[in-house]
This record gives C-alpha cells, sequence and structure tokens, in this order.
C-alpha cells in the first residue's frame, strides 16, 4: 500500500515510517511525487481540522491516486493558555527556527516556576484512503517545560519538552516513539487501518 505522507518533513517521514512499515505501507513524502503543498492554508482552530485540510488538499492534488496522510501537531502551554497550540510550527514569526520559537518561548515562561510549567504536546492524523473513506487519531503527550533547552536530537520543540526527567531531544527513537504523542497518534491509526484493511 502506497501512502503520500502530506508533509516535507523529513524526521516525521521517518517516523511515520518506522511505525507503519510492518505493515507493508510504502510512505513518500509530498515533494518526492512533485506535489506541492505551499499553498495550503492551515486555517483550522484544531490539530484535528488542520490534518483533514491538509490531507484533503493533497488527497484533491493527486486524484486519490494515493492513499494520503496528514497529521497537525503542536505544543499547548498550560501557562500560556494552550499557546503556541495550532500555531507552534509559525509561533515566532513566518520565518523563525526552532532556536527561535523555543527562545521565544522560554522568555514568555521567565519566571514562571517548575510545578506551573506544566505542557502536552498533541498529534492528529488524518488519512483518506484512494476510497475517500476517511481514519482519524490523536494522541496526547503530557509533561512540562524545561528552564533551557537540553539534548542534541529530536527536533521543533523537543529540547525544551520534559518527560520523565529526559528532554524529548534526549531520548533514543524508540524512547521517543513509546512517549510521545505522534508515537502514540500512529499507534492508534495502526489499529484502526489494520481493521479498515480487514473490513475491505
Amino acid at each position: 500500500m502506497k501512502f503520500l505522507i502530506a508533509t516535507n518533513n523529513k524526521k516525521k517521514l521517518d517516523e511515520l515510517n518506522r511505525i507503519l512499515a510492518p505493515l507493508g505501507v510504502d510512505a513518500v513524502t509530498a515533494k518526492e511525487v512533485g506535489v506541492d503543498l505551499s499553498s495550503v492554508e492551515e486555517n483550522g482552530s484544531t490539530f484535528s481540522e488542520n490534518a483533514y485540510i491538509k490531507a484533503k488538499a493533497a488527497f484533491d492534488m493527486v486524484e486519490g491516486k494515493y492513499c494520503v496522510v496528514a497529521d497537525d501537531s503542536g505544543l499547548c502551554v498550560d501557562a500560556l493558555d494552550g499557546r503556541p497550540g495550532v500555531y507552534s510550527a509559525r509561533y515566532g514569526g513566518e520565518n523563525a527556527t526552532d532556536k527561535d520559537k523555543i527562545n521565544k518561548l522560554l522568555s514568555e515562561l521567565d519566571g514562571v516556576p517548575t510545578e506551573e510549567r506544566g505542557a502536552n504536546f498533541t498529534c492528529s492524523i488524518c488519512a483518506i484512503m484512494s476510497s475517500g473513506d476517511v481514519i482519524t487519531s490523536q494522541g496526547i503527550c503530557y509533561g512540562e517545560i524545561a528552564t533551557s533547552p537540553v539534548g542534541d536530537c529530536g527536533f521543533g520543540y523537543d529540547p525544551i519538552f520534559m518527560v520523565k526527567n529526559k528532554s524529548f531531544a534526549q531520548l533514543s527513537n524508540d524512547e521517543k516513539d513509546k512517549l510521545s504523542h505522534r508515537g502514540k497518534a500512529l499507534r492508534q491509526f495502526k489499529d484502526k487501518l489494520v481493521k479498515f484493511m480487514e473490513d475491505k
């Protein structure tokens, strides 16, 4: 089964492949098949809405030739009333680097004590099968925001998101897959995909 992943993020593709490969799923990015998603406006108010917007846009572009899967994920910080949330990727400005976004977030939490730095990473997945059927899943990982970045692995906000005394950027791929929002969402998606395939 061939899946088009509605992202150009190689690290997201790697995470998807690690979990879906045992099902015989062959995943390619939009860029690899010449699909340009840069004009897709993610204007949903929730992660699940944005995941569907991306999946539907890509599905329409390839005219149903591929099953399409998209995800939207982000960091929600309690002390910031859930920000950056659905704006996680654009936090700090359109061309902000991961470092810029991390620095902005840490500056907004300056002086906030550890016990009030709770946060969660949420990931929503939406797949549109070649038949037009839609499969959705969601995963949440709770943790807290560090006072400074720790670790060299991962991407995005991983260096400041702490779970069990380690940041996501300090975890191995296996450790992260077991704990992360995306890992949880993908396992739920995998179960639903297996059921979908059995019922067809």
